[in-house]
């Protein structure tokens, strides 16, 4: 089974779009989503429903709650409270709903499904250091844990062969792939579909192959124009719609 692997869409339908038919053409037959699917973009409705009826397994993010009043806002900067305020009022009935009712960690064959860290996945810690990634694999029990939350691709592995770290961030790792080896476990951050923060504005997701035992980072051009001018005329902050042309 072949999976595309995706977070941190921030309601950006654009990428989404480009990023689910470059993961058909490449022959994905299911999508796990690790959450952060609302919070930026001004379509996050949209990206809801095409989610949530096409994801094998979901997980909330930090701006799901936000937007739902699950978390303080103070926690965010002000464009991003600004977004999750934005957002709570665009969010449909039916769409709450359904997003208040997403785990914060879910289980696929030999794969966990989170948004921040397995560790206290409430607590929503970033995953970006050489150690961050180290300590987090006394908390989870699978062989493969898939996280998103800092929009930076990156892979770590631990086993008999000791620890080993790979920053897949930015426009040469497109295409990259990395085994995963008998007796070594790995977390793979698969970085932001709707925002790249990398200095690569391309979405970016993995393809899982189950039975290949490999990922491959996929990077997906979109119309970021588009998806720009939406956040604008939504009256949203500015500076979300810039940074989508900067990968920031």
């Amino acid at each position: 089974m072949r999976y595309a692997v995706l977070s941190d869409v921030h309601g950006n339908l654009e990428a989404l779009s480009a990023v689910l038919a470059d993961a058909a053409a490449e022959g994905a037959l299911g999508i796990l989503c690790l959450g952060d699917v609302v919070g930026y973009g001004a379509d996050p409705n949209p990206c809801v429903e095409i989610l949530g009826g096409r994801a094998a397994r979901m997980v909330a993010g930090n701006h799901e709650h936000g937007a739902l009043g699950l978390l303080n806002l103070d926690w965010f900067n002000s464009a991003a409270r600004a977004a999750a305020l934005w957002t709570r009022d665009q969010l449909g009935p039916d769409h709450a709903e359904y997003l208040s009712r997403l785990g914060l960690q879910a289980t696929i064959g030999e794969a966990t499904c989170v948004h921040a860290s397995p560790r206290r996945p409430e607590e929503w810690d970033y995953l970006i250091s050489d150690e961050d990634g180290y300590g987090a694999f006394g908390d989870f029990e699978t062989r493969i844990c898939f996280v998103g939350h800092s929009h930076r691709p990156a892979v770590w592995s631990l086993g008999s062969g000791g620890p080993d770290h790979e920053d897949l961030a930015g426009p040469a790792c497109h295409g990259r792939q990395v085994a995963f080896h008998d007796g070594r476990r790995y977390i793979v951050n698969v970085g932001s579909v709707g925002q790249p923060r990398d200095r690569d504005p391309r979405a970016a997701y993995i393809l899982w192959d189950e039975d290949e035992k490999r990922v491959t980072l996929r990077r997906v051009g979109y119309d970021h124009e588009a998806a720009a001018s939406k956040i604008l005329a939504a009256g949203l902050p500015r500076v979300l719609a810039e940074r989508l042309a900067l990968g920031a």
